[in-house]
């Protein structure tokens, strides 16, 4: 899979997940390092993964999306595959004004995947459909 991410963001992001595979904590170092590296969205990120917001919804056929729930209970299906988020402030941030990498919610999927809090959903291949043409209901 193509990474949409700059190495040094990769590079953090797999420190991360050692580290913390090895401590279960992320030190402060590290912290500071993705606060530097994605800005504002950091700190709103770790809220997501503290409130356990993302769930990697999946299909037998293999498909793969991510579903988040933003700050404001409004749920995010999202694609890391090609780096993609509905919401408002990655179309202004990230696509438009370019000031930021990714979104809270994007950035929420690569530090659950990290530490290993995903949840985990299985769903048909018809209602993956559905979730993807954006008429399902949550």
């Amino acid at each position: 899979m193509r990474s949409f991410l700059p190495a040094v963001a990769k590079q953090l992001l797999q420190d991360i997940k050692k580290t913390h595979e090895e401590t279960s904590q992320i030190p402060d170092d590290l912290l500071t390092a993705l606060k530097f590296v994605f800005g504002p969205c950091a700190l709103q990120a770790l809220d997501l993964v503290d409130q356990r917001s993302v769930t990697c919804v999946s299909s037998p056929s293999g498909r793969k999306a991510f579903q988040v729930t933003g700050g404001s209970g409004r749920l995010y299906t999202c694609f890391v595959s090609c780096h993609y988020c509905p919401c408002p402030a990655f179309a202004y941030t990230v696509l438009r004004r370019k000031e930021s990498l990714l979104c809270k919610h994007i950035l929420a999927v690569y530090l659950c995947q990290a530490v290993g809090v995903t949840q985990q959903e299985s769903v048909s291949d018809q209602e993956m459909s559905r979730m993807l043409s954006g008429t399902a209901f949550p």
